[in-house]
């Protein structure tokens, strides 16, 4: 097996966590995973790979061959694309992460289109609303929302939305509709701890007033904000995009309309250091044109 082949099979070992899963990808048989594994650490002379009972995971050069490895088969994903044109399509594998309320109503949904565009492209879609590590995850381009905590990363701004007050017609109707920030104090608010907090800014003309949403509740993911709102159990403050299978239906109705609030901004997020692989900016372009269409 050569050079680029045994990285490969590396790479998926570390990616996958397995030599079984590993082989089901490349399908292959799980031996020739094991004996490629074994050959490639003889010739390093290096330990690659820890195994116990849990699994496999990386050694410190696991990790770093690891990396040197992925950047190796992009690069050779590109020289090929490169030799064939742009008419003949991506191919190779593409790993992206996204939230997995914005993944599961505005990624999932349309990946057909792009999938049929780049027949020999792959997806690998890590959905987690917690901000994983790219290098460690192998991820290409990871979806992140709000400011961005890390200065260092390689990221651009690739849409916006906006945010409002909103909860169910029941709850408002058992419970008034909120005209100002500080009417909300009488509400039940349901706090999404990874948006940014419970304290904002709401703008109406030249007038600011900042006011913070309490609650009972508080949750850790987009998914279970959603099912508190839509159970009647009180407003919240979200962007459009969260809810917007219900905003068009009616299930949710956003209140204190002439009162804005910062913007939702969304980042494709690139590992640190290296070119963006052409599948990567490829299917950036396209959420971001997919975006532009529902705005």
């Amino acid at each position: 097996m050569d050079r680029l082949a045994a990285m490969e099979t590396f790479v998926c070992v570390v990616e996958t966590g397995s030599f079984s899963a590993a082989a089901r990808r490349l399908n292959i048989g799980q031996p020739a995973v094991s004996k490629t594994i074994a050959h490639l650490e003889k010739r390093l002379a290096v330990s690659l790979l820890l195994r116990s009972t849990r699994g496999l995971t990386p050694t410190e050069a696991g990790l770093a061959f690891f990396e040197r490895a992925k950047r190796a088969l992009e690069e050779a994903d590109e020289a090929d694309n490169a030799a064939r044109g742009i008419a003949s399509g991506l191919s190779g594998n593409l790993r992206i992460s996204a939230a997995v309320t914005f993944g599961r109503l505005h990624i999932v949904p349309h990946l057909g289109p792009f999938l049929d565009q780049h027949p020999q492209l792959n997806i690998d879609l890590m959905l987690d609303d917690r901000n994983i590590n790219l290098v460690e995850e192998g991820i290409a381009v990871a979806l992140r929302m709000g400011p961005l905590s890390d200065s260092s990363l390689t990221a651009r701004k690739i849409a916006d939305c906006r945010r409002v007050v909103l909860g169910t017609p029941a709850y408002f109707a058992r419970h008034g509709e909120p005209t100002s920030p500080a009417d909300l104090d009488r509400h039940q608010g349901i706090v999404y701890n990874l948006s940014g907090g419970a304290t904002w800014t709401f703008t109406q003309g030249s007038q600011q007033q900042t006011q913070t949403l309490s609650g009972r509740l508080r949750v850790s993911a987009a998914e279970g904000l959603r099912a508190a709102v839509l159970s009647d159990q009180g407003l919240t403050i979200a962007s459009l995009w969260m809810f917007a299978p219900e905003l068009d239906s009616g299930a949710v109705v956003p209140v204190m309309r002439e009162w804005t609030l910062p913007d939702q901004d969304l980042w494709a997020v690139f590992p640190t250091g290296r070119m963006a692989s052409a599948k990567a900016r490829a299917f950036v372009e396209y959420l971001t044109w997919l975006l532009a269409q529902n705005d």
